[in-house]
């Protein structure tokens, strides 16, 4: 019985082409240190999604966060995730 190749070498190039942008992407990815002042920044937007323009200048701002712990049983470990997020979208003519 023959082997259906199609298959298996779509298969292959799809977890390939995965794999090459994964490479290509940490290749890319520069090391910085802490800024403490980010991290502050972060620490205190509020959870859930807020958004604003400003009205003295062509810029708006947003903010995202997300904060959960999930246990695995009732008193089972745990794991807390805090994901936060700032973004500013300015546009001004030059």
């Amino acid at each position: 019985m023959a082997i259906p190749l199609a298959p298996i070498a779509f298969t292959a190039a799809r977890y390939g082409s995965v794999a090459l942008a994964a490479y290509y992407t940490a290749r890319k990815v520069q090391l910085s240190e802490t800024n403490q002042a980010s991290e502050d920044a972060l620490d205190t937007v509020v959870e859930g999604v807020s958004a604003h323009k400003c009205s003295d200048a062509p810029q708006g701002n947003m903010a995202v966060r997300w904060r959960r712990v999930i246990r695995w049983g009732d008193a089972g470990p745990g794991l807390e995730i805090d994901i936060a997020a700032l973004g500013r979208i300015r546009i001004k003519r030059v």
